[in-house]
């Protein structure tokens, strides 16, 4: 997403150096912690196409082994998906028709059952540069192509509505299993944003706010099988068991790979590891290891999403259990951080606008 430079920094100062913030009901991030570093992934390819300069999403094929669904945020190429293999080369490239298609912020793309159950490709064109301008959002819907050649393919559009007004969003995600779509805003307080069961093509659908979101959150996806669901910012991930659904206990927590603007995130194709992209033209996409339970086993020190820490927030490091006083004074200084975090970010915006 375009951002103002003076907008930037702050987001970026904000993210590298202030604890996180909460909202009403429930915790928001943290920067990382636990389960795997930076230093454990390893560059999986690197997108060499030209015209891929804006990677803002990443989304592993359901149908098509080592394939995975990128496309730009916007810009002169128009309504196009991409279609790139662990070697970065681009097999495929898909043009998007349809009542209602353009390329206006497209900042998300996942996989999902469509109608008939057989793999779809959602695009969320979900971005706001005017922070909630926008009245409504779309996300585009076609059928995953059987064969990886160029062709222009015919996409339904859904309109949404987020049920407490307007906001900016990058991350998206589409339960493997039901077929739910779920949009996560990029806020200090962020929610996940849950869409009605069944999608109106003709109507508009509204989100309801089902969780909180990490700070800043920039994606998210569900593993190829439904077990589990990962959100990322722009400097960690954390996974959560998706067996009882979105609010899941956190399974594993990741630092990711510093970045120019990372912005995409998808798992490997037998779910062992997250895939993490940024934006720029040549990009890399990391592979990160994860440390998740064992399918036939409980992780007793999972917690859930909503409840993991009273404070140190989802998609971050889980409250310590210590209550010394030093533990007592740490905590009081990240609710000072993240208040000043949020008002100075607030002010930032508002120059902004009237800018």
């Amino acid at each position: 997403m375009r951002r103002s430079a003076a907008l930037g920094v702050v987001l970026a100062f904000a993210a590298l150096h202030v604890a996180p913030a909460a909202s009403a009901d429930g915790p928001a991030a943290t920067p990382p912690d636990g389960g795997g570093t930076a230093e454990a992934a390893d560059p999986l390819f690197r997108i060499t196409d030209e015209r891929i300069r804006e990677s803002s999403g990443l989304a592993t094929s359901h149908r098509h082994d080592g394939v995975y669904w990128t496309h730009n945020d916007s810009g002169a190429y128009g309504p196009e998906i991409y279609a790139v293999d662990e070697q970065g080369r681009t097999l495929a490239t898909v043009s998007l028709v349809g009542e209602g298609v353009e390329a206006r912020d497209w900042e998300a793309v996942s996989v999902g059952p469509g109608e008939d159950g057989e793999p779809a490709v959602y695009v969320g064109d979900i971005g706001d540069n005017f922070q909630g301008g926008w009245p409504s959002i779309r996300v585009y819907r076609l059928p995953e192509p059987r064969d990886l050649t160029d062709q222009t393919v015919q996409a339904t559009t859904f309109t949404f509505v987020y049920e407490d007004g307007g906001r900016d969003a990058e991350a998206m995600m589409v339960d493997s299993g039901d077929g739910r779509l779920y949009v996560l805003s990029k806020e200090v307080a962020g929610g996940v944003y849950a869409a009605p069961e069944q999608l109106d093509a003709e109507g508009t659908n509204t989100l309801t706010r089902v969780d909180s979101a990490p700070l800043y959150a920039t994606d998210a996806a569900f593993s190829p099988d439904g077990a589990y669901y990962a959100v990322r910012t722009y400097w960690s991930a954390s996974v959560y068991d998706a067996s009882e659904g979105v609010r899941g206990r956190v399974a594993d927590r990741v630092s990711l790979p510093e970045s120019e603007q990372g912005e995409s995130l998808a798992f490997s194709h037998d779910g062992s590891a997250l895939l993490a992209g940024t934006e720029g033209a040549g990009s890399p996409v990391w592979r990160v290891p994860l440390d998740l339970p064992a399918a036939d086993g409980e992780d007793s020190s999972a917690e859930p999403q909503g409840e993991a820490d009273n404070g140190a927030g989802a998609g971050g490091a889980a409250a310590d259990t210590d209550e010394s006083g030093a533990g007592a004074q740490a905590a009081i200084l990240i609710w000072i951080g993240a208040g000043l975090a949020a008002l100075v970010i607030a002010a930032i915006i508002l120059l902004a606008r009237r800018g």
